[in-house]
This record gives C-alpha cells, sequence and structure tokens, in this order.
C-alpha cells in the first residue's frame, strides 16, 4: 500500500507543513488501523482518502486522523491530498471530497497552485481569561471563539514579534479551546509578502505546534479582511517550519491557495 508525505503550503522540501497520504482502493479499514497508521507516521495529521461511485456531490472520501484522534478539518492535509491525486493522474479537473465537515473541493491553477473551498468560521469574541494570558506567557489584544467545525480559540497578540517570540505554557492550553489555539498578529512589514502572522497550538491532539493550519485560515480571513479593509490577504504561519496560505474571503465560503512538494513515497507494508 503506497503512503506518502507531502509538506504542504510550500514549493520547498522541509518547509510548510508535513502530512501522510494514503490513497485507499475500497472502504476505509476499521477507525482502530486508521489511528495506528496516524500513530506511527506521528506527523499532525495523516489523511485517508478512498474513490466513491461516480455520479456522486463527491469523487472521493475523505478523513484525518492526528496521533490521538479523528478531526473534522484539516487544511494541510487535503492540500496535501489534492496534490497526490493530481499528481498521480487519479483525479481530472476539480476534486470533491465527502468529510465529516461536508463537502469540499480543491483545484489546481495554471501556475500550480492548489486553492480549497472551505467554509468560513464564525467569529464570537469572548473575555481574555487570567488563564489563556498566563498559558501563553503574552498580554492578550483579543480573543473569539470560532465555529464548531474548527473549535479553536484565536487570540490577537500586540504584533508580530509577540507572535514570533511566544513560548507557551502547552500543558496549561490543553483545556483552553474544543481544539486548539491560534495566536495571530498583523505582519511588521507587509511589503515583506504577507499580511498577518499566526501560530497554532494543538496539545490536546497530541500537537505541541502545527505549521501551517490551513483550517484556521478560515478564521483568521474573516478577522483580517475586517481588519484590513480587503478580501484577498495572505497569511505567513509557523515558528521554526513556515508556509504560506493565501486566502479570499467569499461570504460563507473561504478560499485557501498554496502549493506542496512529495518528499517521501514509500510502501506501507502492514495491511489492515
Amino acid at each position: 500500500m503506497r503512503i506518502r508525505i507531502v509538506d504542504a503550503f510550500t514549493d520547498r522540501p522541509f518547509h510548510g507543513n508535513p502530512a501522510g497520504v494514503l490513497v485507499l482502493d475500497g472502504p476505509f479499514p476499521a477507525d482502530t488501523w486508521l489511528q495506528q497508521v496516524a500513530a506511527e507516521v506521528n506527523l499532525s495529521e495523516t489523511a485517508f482518502v478512498r474513490p466513491l461511485p461516480p455520479g456522486g456531490e463527491a469523487d472521493w472520501a475523505l478523513r484525518w486522523f492526528t496521533p490521538a484522534g479523528e478531526v473534522d478539518l484539516c487544511g494541510h492535509a487535503t492540500l496535501a491530498t489534492a496534490h497526490v491525486l493530481i499528481e498521480s493522474g487519479l483525479a481530472k479537473g476539480p476534486v470533491r471530497f465527502a468529510a465529516r465537515c461536508g463537502i469540499l473541493t480543491a483545484g489546481a491553477g495554471a501556475d500550480g497552485a492548489i486553492t480549497l473551498d472551505f467554509p468560513t468560521s464564525s467569529l464570537t469574541p469572548v473575555e481574555p481569561s487570567p488563564e489563556i494570558t498566563r498559558a501563553l506567557g503574552a498580554p492578550v489584544v483579543s480573543v473569539h471563539d470560532t465555529a464548531a467545525h474548527i473549535g479553536d480559540l484565536m487570540v490577537e497578540l500586540a504584533d508580530e514579534r509577540t507572535v514570533r517570540e511566544l513560548r507557551p505554557d502547552h500543558a496549561a492550553l490543553r483545556d483552553r479551546a474544543r481544539r486548539g489555539v491560534i495566536v495571530t498578529a498583523a505582519a511588521e512589514d507587509p511589503a515583506a509578502g504577507y499580511d498577518f502572522v499566526s501560530r497554532g497550538f494543538f496539545p490536546l491532539h497530541g500537537i505541541d505546534e502545527d505549521p501551517v493550519t490551513g483550517s484556521a485560515h478560515t478564521a483568521l480571513a474573516p478577522f483580517w479582511s475586517a481588519r484590513l479593509g480587503r478580501t484577498t490577504l495572505t497569511g505567513l504561519q509557523g515558528g521554526v517550519r513556515r508556509g504560506l496560505v493565501e486566502v479570499t474571503l467569499a461570504g460563507e465560503r473561504t478560499l485557501l491557495s498554496g502549493r506542496a512538494v512529495t518528499v517521501i513515497d514509500g510502501e506501507l507494508l502492514t495491511r489492515p
């Protein structure tokens, strides 16, 4: 069974966010096996995709597992999966995925970038708690809760330098959100090629820091669009590893664009 490791939201190996991708030729195996594979791969997410019968609203069924459990929505592993399907010739034209969060689509542009069509997250302002401030170890400007399909707590910090230098208490962050905590700030110099920065922490799912969280940008897009007065923006996410996410806010949908590169192409010897 062929398995690939793909770096997403980057055009260079060993940058962006790595994801495992396993293309299945039949029904999904038992959840326990899927979870064991994801734990063995030990990346923030491993995607499992299988073909669906023709004529339906989607062409492929897609699921994502962290080393600790299944998630409802994942951007970088969806980008990685679309990259694999397109590069291997298994998909022609737009790719339609059926996932736990609904129908997602992906399409490749002439320049090689892949654009994902995701639901826009709603944002609900909440009062910053002393616990989140202590866990982050930095003053908080604002806090927003995101929609149920994401479940992140989005925290605005003072500036880009604060985001970059943040050293949070991961154990203390575990109970602060349903999924994770995203910190963000405006770019110090928009001429550098991005409009805002972010970092994502998901210790509840066994991921202290996720390098580039595509799904979080469905919340970052409306937030920064309102602040900056534009619907098309570029986000830079990451600490040690970084990647760029182009976002276009289109009402109830958010378009996420980026590139991907396969870095490992191998065989999984253990079958379900």
